[in-house]
């Protein structure tokens, strides 16, 4: 697989989409989660020798998309950022585009760190072993940004009506 451009063409295509919604959901910037897919493939491209095997390919691949993201929250300071129309929960018991602009935009407000446990938890559908193994966090820290992060989105939305 290394060094084969039409093999690692082929891999961008059927993989860009997903990173690339990853990244939506993680930064909120449909421009920003471009830059950084386009990062994440230059930084597979680069490192395609230490893929173990190919079924672990997928979650390589995301490894390196959130510590790119990761890195750019850090130089960015991105706390809080404006989101577009992202989809960054499951529509599952939300009834109207309002409602779901309002966890979308909760969801924002969290910590960069919860916020990612949060979208890799729910969104991704990771364990909290899963997202430590991605993060290279110690178990319990994750666990700690999913419950904090859930707990300030309760919060957030305590006076929903609806």
């Amino acid at each position: 697989m290394a060094g084969n451009d039409a093999a690692f063409s082929e891999l961008v295509t059927r993989r860009q989409s997903t990173i690339r919604n990853l990244l939506h959901r993680l930064s909120g910037n449909r421009a920003l989660a471009d830059d950084l897919a386009q990062q994440t493939f230059l930084q597979a491209w680069k490192n395609i020798s230490t893929v173990r095997s190919a079924e672990a390919f997928g979650g390589w691949l995301r490894q390196i998309a959130v510590h790119t993201w990761l890195q750019e929250a850090r130089k960015a300071k991105m706390a809080t950022v404006p989101l577009e129309e992202a989809q960054l929960l499951p529509a599952e018991g939300v009834r109207s585009p309002a409602q779901k602009i309002d966890l979308d935009r909760t969801l924002a407000k969290l910590k960069d760190t919860e916020r990612l446990c949060i979208v890799l938890s729910y969104n991704e559908g990771l364990s909290h072993g899963e997202i430590a193994e991605v993060t290279g966090w110690p178990l319990g820290t994750v666990k700690s940004h999913v419950s904090r992060g859930a707990e300030h989105m309760r919060e957030l939305l305590a006076g929903y009506g609806g």
